[in-house]
């Protein structure tokens, strides 16, 4: 077990978890796109995965500035995300309501990178790293706006074409 005593440290711990998590969208993001109905969110999907492809880039780039191999160790928390978000998309039901599944799983992806690079942005800044903290927070922005992209498809029409399943079933 690595100490983590400074927050340099620190910063490198969540480097290698989130770059473990990056990883494993690359190879989850083309079995979500195939599973979206809705060929926005199908394109949605599959422009964020060539965001992550890049994302993973800049981690390898954000190693290197610190003096280390990139270097993953496993990230529970994604992990789980994906096992979760995995699970209910095995469920049957309308196309849309599966579609606003995915959504909801691909939002909470987004939280749980949001706040790890969130984290590690401030971190780079209080201890001098300007240049990582830049690094890190052109990746933040890049999450920020697949979240509000996600939510503007679940609100413009997603969510309702489900809703509106629902009520012709009833």
């Amino acid at each position: 077990m690595e100490r983590i005593d400074t927050l340099e440290a620190l910063l490198l711990h969540e480097l290698k978890d989130i770059y473990h998590a990056e990883q494993q969208l690359v190879k989850t993001l083309p079995k979500v796109a195939k599973k979206a109905a809705t060929p926005q969110l199908r394109q949605a999907i599959e422009q964020h995965l060539e965001e992550t492809k890049e994302h993973v880039n800049r981690l390898e780039q954000a190693f290197e500035m610190l003096g280390q191999s990139a270097k993953a160790v496993k990230c529970k928390g994604m992990e789980g995300i994906l096992d979760e978000g995995d699970e209910i998309m095995s469920e049957k039901g309308t196309p849309e309501t599966l579609d606003a599944a995915i959504i909801l799983a691909a939002q909470k992806v987004e939280h749980y990178e949001i706040a790890s690079y969130g984290s590690m942005a401030n971190w780079a800044g209080m201890m001098g790293r300007q240049d990582l903290k830049r690094l890190l927070g052109t990746t933040l922005e890049e999450e920020k706006t697949a979240d509000q992209k996600l939510t503007q498809l679940a609100e413009s029409h997603i969510n309702r074409q489900s809703a509106e399943q629902a009520r012709k079933a009833a």
